[in-house]
């Protein structure tokens, strides 16, 4: 399989009309506003310490699947999203690794089914976001995980500066954006790193929400299903004391945190 120069990251589905498809599902709340047909797309260029999804992290292991299939099984719901206030999400994994696949999701969920569309993103691969797809995205679901480089390197084994990047961008395009940022105790939760996450965020002036998302073993179980250790079975999730300081962090600076 190719893959994008420097990196050991494939290039994702080589044209538009097929992917590597996790799964599919129905959300409330959390994956964008209203209710939701949420395609999760299989792969992902991160390796999280906390991933709650670690089944989506390798595009072998989704099915192979044609953008026909997710649009007439994204159909079926329509008039039920619409009734609720939502739309269609496409998540992951991280759907920037297939990017002419997740483009002609965007483009047939908004043009053909008439959905309110959003992007569920880390912003590793933002440069792969051509105009042309963000232009059929109407909401960024974009994790910042840490404000802190050496943390971030550390949460994911990634740079944190992709995202900045294409934070910025999606600010100069005026694209609606709402930030997520994981709480996790003793990693992310330092009141710089929280800071630092929430005057970025705030500079934007493309923010309309900030979810401070508490951290939870809840895919503990799938770590052990893969024969993988969970890095962070140890770790206690945050207090609602602790979340709602976060939050404060956020309003503080004029955010609308959840």
């Amino acid at each position: 399989m190719a893959v994008l120069l420097g990196t050991d990251i494939p290039l994702g589905a080589p044209d538009a009309h097929t992917g590597s498809v996790h799964s599919w599902d129905l959300s409330t709340g959390v994956d964008g506003p209203g209710t939701r047909f949420v395609t999760f797309l299989a792969g992902c260029p991160l390796a999280c310490l906390y991933c709650h999804n670690p089944d989506t992290m390798a595009m072998r292991g989704g099915k192979r699947t044609s953008a026909d299939e997710v649009v007439a099984e994204a159909a079926k719901y329509t008039t039920f999203i619409r009734a609720a206030g939502g739309g269609a999400t496409v998540s992951g994994g991280e759907p920037l690794l297939q990017p002419a696949f997740a483009g002609e999701l965007f483009h047939r969920f908004k043009h053909e089914l008439g959905l309110h569309t959003a992007l569920d993103t880390s912003g590793f691969l933002g440069a792969r976001a051509t105009d042309e797809l963000l232009a059929d995205v109407d909401l960024v679901l974009l994790d910042i995980k840490s404000w802190d480089r050496e943390l971030y390197r550390r949460l994911t084994g990634q740079e944190l500066a992709p995202t900045l990047d294409f934070a910025r961008r999606l600010a100069s395009l005026r694209k609606e954006v709402w930030v997520r940022f994981v709480l996790v105790p003793g990693l992310t939760d330092p009141a710089a790193n929280v800071e630092g996450v929430a005057a970025f965020a705030a500079s934007l002036g493309n923010v309309s929400r900030v979810d401070v998302l508490p951290f939870h073993k809840l895919g503990a179980a799938k770590y052990e299903a893969l024969g993988r250790s969970f890095a962070l079975a140890d770790t206690p999730s945050p207090t609602p004391e602790q979340v709602a300081a976060a939050r404060a962090v956020f309003a503080g600076h004029g955010l609308d945190a959840i």
